[in-house]
């Protein structure tokens, strides 16, 4: 009875002590598979990789693996490593945390403020990949320096030129270091050390090449990818020194040879006792022994499995001809001996890569299909065309991309709202090009059976997809022959996109929005109305906020005006305002300068203003209806690039109030709303721009306007930057400048194409088609009633 009682009690608890059990039992059991060492054993062998690998490698891939079996094992460990394991050679120390104490700032000293890099990669530490460095003379720098850059530079992130003399005149477009001396060992000392002066900080590896060597640039970037940067690496093609007496081997500098940053930064402190103690006659092998002797670091072709390729020219061989395998695969040719054999190897190599590339886009596009077709909507999961994003699809009608019809001679969407205008320019091509594309895949796709030819384009659509580029629908009447010559004419619909490419990153002149900003308004009689209003916006945005910008009044007279100045100044309200805002703000001055002449062009009043500054002044050359934000003054600074880049803005013309809210209260303030105004493309009124590029433009414009004086009429500041000067001119709409709707009198005595403009403007900006059509339909009902 009670062993029955007892058992009852325990029955529920069974399959607890069970468990228990269970898992001390497995945990056990574990401890011996976490216990076993991680990873190979450490290596005795004292020797660099290259030399314990196997030296019979396969010459094909220039990334392909070397050595045999046993290496592969040297990378596969049998277990994972605890969570909690060091790993060897790390003390347990150096994962204990430090306890950094806080230190309270004293109350009466100010906080020091914290002073950020220019750059975001300053700050991490980012470096970029990779640095060539070409090693020429006095004799080759126009020459086969020349061909080197003309098909390396476009390929790197930077190519710098070596020298010991040059000429007077430097190849354009290259950087070109010179050291001032010819002496071979002493060039390649000047050499490295410059690099460690002014790059080592910037770039994880350096590849240094002679000027007659071909250097194909996707495979050396390949080959730098595949590398850890913190490697001791010396990487080329070893050669024995001569006589034999040192250990190791140096890369020998005809065929390039790859430096680490790292072996840079451990070779640096030894340097200058290298110039001093090794003797060479070589640069290349000057160099080995210096690696060699204090670093320990010998050359080698192999490092983890991947070989430095290069290949040994010779005399009159024809690349294209070229069967040699390691021709194929190399890195490097040598020697090359004039630019026209560089330029055929360069066409070659570019051959072979555009076919590798293409080969690379095939198979992708074969995975995206194959990995489509296992999707959920099965087939038509992959998009066309492969590998392409898929069309935009609006989540309201607003967001419906628009088709535009063409011929083969009109388009029926014009820039400026006409219902249909003549194909021409750009727009031409396109179409040209379009309807040429499309018969040559519809002959690709049905020869030989079919042979198509073009009748006339029916119909053509096209419209812009921002994610994916140019989408066209084309309805073409071709002619089918037959191979037995029998003809039939057909309509044929295809469709074609031209994709967008590659986004490129362009690398910009580094600017701030710390530069103060000379804005300067030009004011006629007819505009002094309107003077008030500016200066209250004005304050509102750059008095009140300490904006670093200066206000300077241009008063422009006529003659007859300026004969009456001393007894009726016209502009005398202006400047009782310019003096008010003066003694209410104190420290700001608002300086104005007083101009007479009778046709106050852009350029003629710009020289004026031009002298009284000096050349590094950035000026916004503004509107009396020109609303300026601060918002627009640090997009004026950040677009506007000393000797790059000048700034025209596109401002927002709000409509006659009367038009655009007819019949309603306007509201006080202009918002950026489409029935509210419009972006005026035809005004160029204001810009901004640094005294310096305009001071360049104005004299290279001097010598047409001592032939024909009339061309400063004819011209504004925006013609002159197009015409005369080389910088980007940056043309953009800007929402930030606003102005409101104000009757402008066109000045008919300036050249027939501003004034045009000037009526343009003045036309589109009383309201929209809809809005003028509105109030003409009231009218005619009222008067029909």
């Amino acid at each position: 009875m009670r062993l029955s009682l007892l058992l009852s009690l325990l029955r529920p608890a069974g399959p607890v002590a069970i468990g228990v059990s269970l898992g001390f039992t497995l945990s056990l059991l574990s401890v011996t598979w976490v216990e076993e060492p991680c990873g190979a054993p450490p290596r005795t062998d004292a020797r660099p990789r290259s030399a314990a690998a196997s030296s019979s490698a396969a010459a094909g891939s220039p990334l392909g693996p070397v050595g045999g079996p046993q290496d592969a094992g040297r990378h596969n460990g049998n277990a994972a490593r605890r969570p909690n394991a060091v790993p060897a050679g790390l003390g347990a120390e150096s994962w204990e945390p430090r306890v950094v104490p806080y230190r309270p700032p004293s109350p009466g000293r100010a906080a020091k403020k914290a002073v950020r890099t220019r750059y975001i990669s300053t700050e991490l530490g980012m470096r970029q990949r990779l640095l060539v460095g070409v090693l020429t003379s006095k004799s080759t720098l126009g020459t086969l320096a020349v061909a080197v850059n003309r098909t390396l530079a476009h390929r790197l992130e930077r190519l710098v030129y070596f020298t010991g003399t040059r000429g007077r005149k430097v190849p354009h477009g290259m950087t070109v270091v010179t050291h001032g001396d010819e002496r071979p060992i002493w060039n390649m000392y000047q050499t490295v050390r410059y690099l460690l002066e002014h790059y080592v900080n910037d770039f994880d590896w350096f590849f240094l090449v002679q000027d007659d060597t071909y250097t194909e640039a996707h495979r050396i970037n390949r080959l730098v990818a595949h590398l850890s940067i913190d490697t001791l690496l010396y990487l080329g093609r070893p050669e024995e020194f001569i006589g034999g007496d040192t250990d190791g081997r140096y890369c020998y500098g005809g065929f390039g040879y790859l430096l680490s940053r790292s072996l840079l930064l451990r070779l640096q402190p030894h340097l200058e006792s290298c110039r001093n103690d090794i003797l060479s006659s070589r640069p290349d092998e000057w160099l080995g022994r210096c690696i060699i002797d204090h670093t320990a670091v010998s050359c080698t072709e192999e490092h983890e499995g991947l070989l430095y390729q290069y290949f040994e020219l010779g005399k009159n061989v024809n690349p294209e001809h070229e069967t040699d395998l390691r021709f194929q695969s190399a890195f490097t040719v040598h020697p090359v001996l004039d630019p026209v054999q560089m330029y055929r190897l360069h066409k070659y190599f570019a051959q072979v890569e555009l076919e590798r590339t293409y080969l690379e886009i095939e198979q992708l596009q074969l995975e995206i299909q194959n990995a489509s077709s296992l999707s959920a909507d099965g087939d038509h999961g992959a998009t066309w065309p492969v590998g392409i994003p898929p069309p935009f699809q609006p989540k309201t009608r607003f967001e419906v991309l628009r088709w535009d019809y063409f011929t083969e001679d009109q388009v029926y969407a014009c820039v400026d709202g006409s219902p249909k205008c003549e194909l021409q320019g750009v727009d031409l091509a396109d179409v040209a090009d379009v309807v040429a594309t499309a018969m040559e895949e519809l002959n690709r796709k049905y020869q030989p059976v079919l042979h198509v030819r073009k009748q006339q384009l029916v119909n053509g659509y096209r419209r812009f997809d921002p994610t994916r580029g140019m989408e066209y629908t084309l309805d073409l009447q071709v002619e089918v022959v037959t191979q037995k010559g029998h003809s039939r004419s057909v309509t044929k619909r295809v469709h074609l996109v031209r994709p967008l490419s590659e986004v490129e990153i362009i690398p910009m002149p580094y600017v701030t929005e710390a530069s103060r900003i000379n804005v300067i308004l030009p004011l006629t009689a007819h505009d002094r109305d309107h003077a008030a209003r500016f200066l209250e916006t004005y304050a509102a945005a750059a008095f009140e906020s300490n904006e670093n910008a200066v206000l300077t009044f241009l008063f422009i007279y006529d003659p007859f005006e300026a004969q009456q100045v001393t007894q009726n100044d016209i502009f005398a309200p202006v400047k009782a305002q310019i003096t008010e805002y003066e003694r209410k703000y104190a420290g700001v001055k608002i300086p104005w300068i007083s101009v007479k002449t009778d046709a106050p062009s852009q350029i003629k009043v710009m020289d004026i203003i031009s002298k009284k500054h000096p050349v590094d002044t950035l000026f916004f050359v503004a509107g009396v209806g020109t609303e300026v934000t601060v918002d627009f003054l640090n997009r004026c600074r950040m677009n506007t690039i000393n000797n790059w880049q000048v700034f025209f803005p596109i401002h927002f013309q709000g409509y006659n109030p009367a038009v655009a809210y007819h019949n309603q209260v306007p509201p006080p303030t202009l918002d950026l709303l489409r029935d509210a105004g419009r972006f005026d493309r035809d005004v160029f009124h204001e810009a901004c721009f640094y005294n310096a590029d305009y001071m360049a433009a104005r004299t290279r414009m001097a010598g047409d306007v001592q032939e024909n004086e009339d061309i400063l009429e004819t011209l504004d500041i925006y013609d002159m930057f197009i015409k005369y000067s080389n910088l980007h001119v940056f043309r953009a709409v800007e929402p930030a400048l606003l102005q409101r709707y104000r009757h402008q009198a066109c000045n008919p005595r300036l050249s027939e194409e501003i004034y045009h403009r000037c009526v343009q403007s003045s036309l589109e900006g009383v309201g929209s088609r809809s809005q003028l059509a509105m109030v003409l339909f009231e009218q005619e009902q009222g008067n029909s009633t």
